[in-house]
């Protein structure tokens, strides 16, 4: 279940925007990505996903290179969601998580008892299954969120990459989705602003500046006060939670 990159480069016409990139996910880990606006992140989580082709560098899964997998067998291993957005669809919360199966299906194959099971196990899980019925419409912003998380569990992966899927929720909710993150026991990747959530849901945390990984490691080694200060451009202080054992950061005024 570990996930690998070597040296991956992409950009868009004469623009580089992912640089030479390597990092490694071991099994079961949940892995930040932070960095400021621009740094290349949601790229860099596409090249992971295999939604997009990097122009060279590798992406491989337990040692084999994406490039060379269906896109059918890609999306049964590897499910990608994306930053919560508005949508005005009428679809119940079961048929959009109903989309989840469709690498499990072929265009003329009937909906299976297996289908079933696997969507009703992800509404479970997101605790979203007494919800299944409601149109998508009247749903709150972590409620959406949950579901596309639903949807991708339906998908039945061994990883999930999640492109800031705090975005727009209130803290309840951003704390709420982290620690359904966590308690997944998948191999996660997941892109972040929020420096103190990171630091408390991260096994391990990228620093993305221009492209480049600036630094990599534990939270404890990578949020260090001269990083806030040389990549985030903010003062701060860092210290130990008494509460999660976690770095804690505190945003000194100017």
């Amino acid at each position: 279940m570990s996930i690998v990159a070597q040296n991956l480069v992409w950009g868009v016409k004469r623009k580089t925007i992912v640089s030479d990139v390597s990092l490694s996910v071991a099994p079961g880990e949940t892995l930040g990505l932070i960095g400021p606006n621009g740094s290349g992140k949601s790229s860099l989580l596409r090249l992971l996903a295999g939604l997009r082709r990097p122009q060279s560098g590798r992406v491989a899964f337990n040692g084999q290179d994406i490039a060379k997998l269906p896109r059918r067998a890609l999306a049964r291993q590897c499910a990608f969601v994306q930053q919560s957005a508005a949508s005005d669809t009428n679809m119940s919360v079961r048929d959009v998580v109903k989309l989840g199966r469709t690498p499990h299906r072929s265009a003329l194959s009937a909906w299976s008892s297996a289908d079933e099971a696997a969507v009703r196990d992800a509404l479970t899980r997101v605790d979203m299954l007494g919800h299944a019925g409601q149109p998508w419409m009247t749903l709150s912003g972590g409620e959406r969120q949950r579901v596309h998380i639903a949807k991708a569990l339906a998908q039945e992966p061994t990883r999930m990459i999640l492109d800031e899927p705090t975005n727009h929720l209130d803290i309840h909710h951003q704390i709420e989705i982290l620690r359904l993150v966590r308690a997944l026991e998948m191999t996660n990747i997941v892109a972040l602003h929020d420096l103190n959530l990171a630091a408390m849901f991260c096994d391990r945390i990228v620093v993305l500046q221009g492209g480049s990984v600036h630094a990599s490691g534990t939270p404890e080694e990578v949020l260090t006060e001269d990083l806030l200060q040389e990549i985030f451009r903010v003062r701060a202080r860092v210290a130990t939670s008494p509460y999660h054992g976690r770095p804690q950061i505190d945003f000194l005024p100017e």
